[in-house]
């Protein structure tokens, strides 16, 4: 018992982050986490990549 309000507050917030549009700049937010010099580094690129950059 007791639970019926934190449980409506609970689906307001819900329900706001589900249907809020956020506008997220995903070119910027992935320049500032440095998203495409780290894959990089961690995955070195496949020899059917490599073939492709030669191409260019």
């Amino acid at each position: 018992m007791g639970r019926g309000r934190a449980k409506a507050k609970q689906t307001k917030v819900a329900r706001q982050l589900k249907y809020t549009n956020h506008n997220i700049d995903y070119d910027r937010l992935r320049e500032e986490l440095g998203a495409d010099e780290r894959r990089e580094e961690m995955y070195p690129p496949t020899p059917s990549e490599q073939e492709s950059e030669r191409g260019r």
